[in-house]
């Protein structure tokens, strides 16, 4: 029998996937000290990590992401930047903080 619900967003995390906050959380804080806010609590967020989550608004999919990022810090050992940006991307969708 065929299921009549509208099939589930993939969780497999790729070049075309478009991050972007999670349904519940939101930006808190101070701009000096900015914060996401989640159900669950709040993570504080710095240097690179922010310069991510600042991306992931629905717009721009991990690859165009990564190549912002690969601008940025033009002097990072090749393959750093994806790996790092994937693993964090990764890390806040297990802990419900971004979809993709």
């Amino acid at each position: 029998m065929a299921d009549s619900k509208p099939e589930a967003a993939s969780t497999e995390l790729t070049d075309s996937s478009i991050p972007k906050l999670a349904a519940g959380c939101r930006w808190g804080g101070t701009t000096e000290a900015p914060v996401v806010l989640f159900p669950e609590g709040a993570i504080k967020v710095e240097g690179t990590g922010r310069i991510i989550l600042e991306l992931c608004t629905g717009q721009f999919s991990v690859a165009e992401i990564i190549g912002k990022l690969e601008v940025q810090f033009m002097l990072a050992p090749p393959g750093k930047i994806r790996a790092d940006v994937v693993s964090f991307l990764e890390k806040l969708h297990a802990k419900r903080i971004i979809d993709y």
